[in-house]
């Protein structure tokens, strides 16, 4: 990377330069300050959930009745230890963002902190069997919702609508706990896997079924009922952002659509806006752009576009002078 004879220079002035931009702009570093999540670690927990809500798919294999009950003696412990770290991190680096870190008393902030990630923690942990029972029903969704699913084994293996869901729904009940960080962190990790972007915020009921899932957008305070069905494409958004007298964009409202019980979404369809409401077993034509309710029962389709179509120019037309265009 350096030359021989001035290496030493050249990589001082280059150490100068990067650490010079730490200083500059605050917003890109992480420095002289006590504590923040681990995105790894997080990672990690992922993974752990992964395998206790579906047990012999995910991490330990073979698995059998007479020793499932020591694997997850052994995974809880382990997961709720990590979870409880992060939980703890992301509460103490909340603190220091409001201003309330004292490096010299820092032993005595982390203290009823270190209480409330406990509480979390094991707040969370007691939901992982309600959690189960409601990701049993979106697999079974999913097989239900697509005739090319040979069975339900490969739902779990393979869909990445279920993974997208299933991280979602731990990571709403964190967003529930007001658990800063952790959420949007696990959120975004699925997203990435998965292409799918579900924000932790957003409600959704039982039985939910995303079907092939490229592109879906799920906005913070979305509502969504039961037994609905989403395809690739679909954005559940915000129609536009308030602001406040000095121009900052206000938060906390209701910004995005609410769909009843019973909804299907094909395609390409756009939702937006925190007054829209999708009638309970109402249908979304794909590529729709809606920013207006639709009743109950309805059918919603936009006008395809005019197809204008003319035969290839084949090489003998072209050497004759025919021109073929219709």
């Amino acid at each position: 990377m350096f030359g021989e004879f001035d290496i030493d220079a050249k990589l001082q002035d280059l150490v100068d330069r990067v650490v010079a931009s730490y200083d500059a702009d605050p917003r890109t570093r992480h420095i002289d300050r006590g504590y923040l999540p681990s995105s790894s670690e997080i990672v990690r927990i992922i993974e752990m959930l992964l395998d206790i809500s579906y047990p012999g798919y995910f991490g330990r294999q073979n698995l059998s009745r007479k020793n499932v009950r020591y694997h997850v003696g052994d995974l809880l412990p382990r997961l709720g230890q990590a979870l409880y770290t992060q939980v703890f991190r992301s509460l103490c680096h909340q603190n220091e963002l409001d201003g309330n870190y004292d490096p010299e008393g820092s032993d005595l902030q982390a203290l009823p902190l270190d209480v409330k990630a406990r509480d979390r923690s094991e707040a969370f942990l007691q939901k992982i069997p309600e959690i189960r029972e409601m990701l049993a029903l979106d697999v079974q969704a999913a097989y239900d919702g697509d005739p090319a699913a040979p069975n339900t084994d490969e739902v779990v293996l393979a869909y990445p609508g279920l993974l997208a869901i299933t991280v979602y729904r731990y990571a709403h009940v964190l967003y529930e706990m007001e658990v800063p960080v952790i959420p949007r962190t696990m959120s975004e990790w699925a997203h990435k896997e998965t292409g799918i972007d579900i924000h932790p915020g957003a409600r959704i009921g039982r039985s939910f079924f995303i079907d092939h899932g490229t592109g879906v957008v799920i906005g913070e305070t979305t509502d969504i009922g039961d037994h609905v069905k989403v395809y690739q494409g679909v954005t559940l958004g915000a129609l536009s952002f308030l602001k406040d007298e000095r121009g900052r964009m206000v938060r906390g409202y209701k910004r995005h659509p609410t769909v009843r019980n019973g909804v299907t979404i094909y395609a390409n369809a756009i939702i937006l806006g925190g007054e829209t409401v999708l009638g309970e077993g109402s249908t979304i034509g794909g590529s729709t752009f809606l920013t207006s309710s639709v009743p109950a029962g309805c059918t919603v389709t936009s006008s395809p576009p005019e197809l204008n179509v003319r035969p290839a120019r084949t090489r003998m037309a072209v050497d004759h002078g025919l021109d073929f265009n219709i």
